[in-house]
């Protein structure tokens, strides 16, 4: 299901021994367009600091009360790497994070929004995980490839933004100006970003429509500004957005159907399913073969 950015900040996050904190930001992946981390005010029993949680952690939330689970106790909050969130964060700071909680392998290791998948659950199963049946790499196998991985990465930029931060950013279609994000939509299972709520009123007392990231061709940072390669009178005559509705997939179909653009969801089925996807190219490489 889709839940918006906004709607999410204040939930309560709980350990396995008690609350931690409350959700102020999300820091999410530039290049992916996926949350990354929950930023957490944990208040008084911490000093008021500012802690980093993974999706990874999170269980079964409880949307009823705004409270998000998470697999870890007070104490490892309490002791987990300190991350000043007001800088930005390097890919050095994310591996000893990741290294502290045990999480591998890497997010950004696979061609899967998390890894090799599509939901953060799916890094728990660890990187020498070989499918049904199959044993576990040693120990000592995996420290060292995860020392060699941290060699590689170390000094890469982990695009990470905060989604508080892109609010108000200026949209640009490919022929002019069509408002600003007002928002993001987060699914709550993946916890990708797979829709800009864009305010359309500054330009001509529009509403509200969905842009998706994939439809986007540039984002200029410093000015603030994201282009995307839409004309604005397909904007102007996209199904409008909203907020107190629930979206659904028929609705998601018709927007995508509008702008003539494959839905992500096929991304998803060939990553939950990928003997699919072997299966296809097999058969490609015997026509292929026989042509």
């Amino acid at each position: 299901m889709l839940r918006s950015m906004k709607d999410l900040e204040g939930y309560a996050i709980r350990a396995t021994d008690g609350a931690i904190g409350h959700v102020t930001d999300f820091y999410f992946d530039d290049e992916a367009w996926v949350v990354r981390y929950l930023v957490v005010e944990t208040g008084s029993w911490l000093s008021s600091r500012k802690v980093l949680i993974s999706p990874i952690a999170i269980g079964q939330p409880n949307w009823t009360d705004k409270v998000l689970p998470v697999a870890i106790t007070r104490e490892q909050v309490k002791n987990s790497p300190d991350i000043d969130t007001d800088k930005p964060i390097s890919r050095q700071h994310e591996m000893q994070y990741f290294g502290y909680y045990g999480y591998y392998p890497y997010y950004w290791g696979g061609a899967g929004l998390w890894g090799g998948g599509a939901y953060p659950g799916t890094m728990l199963m660890g990187a020498g995980y070989a499918g049904p049946g199959a044993d576990y790499i040693t120990a000592q196998a995996e420290q060292a490839r995860v020392a060699r991985e941290a060699g590689r990465h170390e000094n890469d930029d982990p695009h990470l933004r905060s989604g508080k931060a892109v609010i108000r950013y200026h949209v640009e279609a490919s022929d002019g100006g069509i408002g600003h994000i007002q928002g993001l939509l987060l699914d709550d299972e993946t916890w990708a970003v797979r829709y800009l709520i864009v305010d359309t009123s500054n330009w001509w007392l529009g509403h509200q429509v969905l842009i998706a990231p994939k439809w986007i061709q540039h984002v200029s940072w410093s000015e603030r500004t994201v282009s995307v390669n839409l004309t604005r009178q397909s904007v102007k005559d996209a199904p409008p957005y909203h907020s107190a509705a629930t979206l659904d997939r028929d609705e998601e179909i018709r927007l995508h159907k509008h702008y003539k653009r494959a839905g992500y969801w096929a991304d998803e089925v060939r990553l939950e399913n990928p003997q699919f996807h072997a299966i296809k190219s097999a058969a490609q490489q015997a026509v292929h073969k026989n042509t």
